[in-house]
């Protein structure tokens, strides 16, 4: 069996070009396969993340195996969830010597709640299925943490506060959970082949203590953030509730009726919800 540590670096460009050569493979636009070619990005990522010796891993789209070998040296117990079967010989010879769990099939499908406590998920999310992924997590109650290579846009949607250009529905279910990190920017030509955009490493870090938001809440927050450059009140009487009552929860919780969405803190939303009785 292959010694792991004794094998060439997998991020350097002329190995990930001879692997892909070596197995007939190219990488998948639909998939959004771009694969890190920069050893001190995914030594930070790791970092970042917190693989450590002992620790759960999950990483979503392993690719070629490289961020996922970096990991299982450090002594993670890593799963590793990978869609494209034409990548089971490459992780079979890059992830020689490790004992890294590969589970085929869908991200989408996977059972994210039978992760055990103080799981962290570290990975460079496939960009098009970005949002659905995230939500995932941060519903999750064993995952602590994802640290994850997303668009540079939407890094800054996670972390922007109220009344930033980037603040929406992604930037306040992200503060309902727990709170974000800006890591680094990573460029495009970190990877193979070079996106068409640069990305950015952030860290969610979720409060477990806080007791699971409720799916009405979520919901309202997402119909309160829909149009955010609107009034609030405009945007809750789009989803059918009566004038009157939005005026009188505006009024208690101390609001502007004229307040645009995009302008209002996560506690002042959840008020809101309570005095429209969407939760109790």
């Amino acid at each position: 069996m292959t010694d792991p540590v004794a094998a060439p670096p997998l991020y350097s460009p002329a190995r990930v070009r001879e692997l892909l050569s070596t197995h007939g493979l190219r990488p998948t636009k639909s998939l959004g396969q771009n694969f890190l070619i920069d050893g001190n990005i995914l030594r930070a990522i790791a970092e970042a993340g917190g693989a450590a010796p002992g620790v759960d891993v999950l990483e979503v789209g392993p690719g070629l195996g490289v961020l996922t070998r970096e990991m299982a040296l450090r002594g993670a117990r890593v799963t590793a969830l990978e869609k494209d079967e034409r990548l089971r010989p490459v992780l079979a010879e890059t992830l020689a010597g490790t004992d890294v769990q590969v589970v085929w099939g869908d991200a989408l499908d996977f059972d994210y709640a039978s992760l055990p406590a103080g799981t962290r998920v570290i990975a460079n999310l496939p960009y098009y299925i970005t949002g659905l992924l995230l939500s995932r997590f941060m519903a999750a109650p064993g995952i602590l943490s994802a640290t994850v290579l997303v668009q540079k846009e939407v890094g800054q949607r996670l972390a922007a506060r109220p009344g930033q250009d980037a603040y929406g529905f992604l930037s306040a279910l992200a503060a309902l959970y727990g709170s974000v990190t800006h890591v680094r920017d990573v460029p495009k030509g970190a990877f193979f082949p070079a996106p068409d955009v640069t990305s950015s490493v952030v860290r969610l870090d979720f409060d477990r203590a806080r007791p699971q938001p409720q799916t009405e809440l979520i919901a309202f927050i997402d119909a309160a953030l829909h149009h955010r450059r609107k009034t609030l009140r405009n945007n809750l009487r789009l989803v059918g509730h009566a004038p009157e009552a939005i005026d009188a929860a505006l009024g208690r919780v101390g609001l502007r009726p004229d307040i645009r969405a995009e302008d209002i803190p996560l506690p002042e939303l959840v008020s809101m919800a309570h005095h429209l009785d969407v939760i109790r």
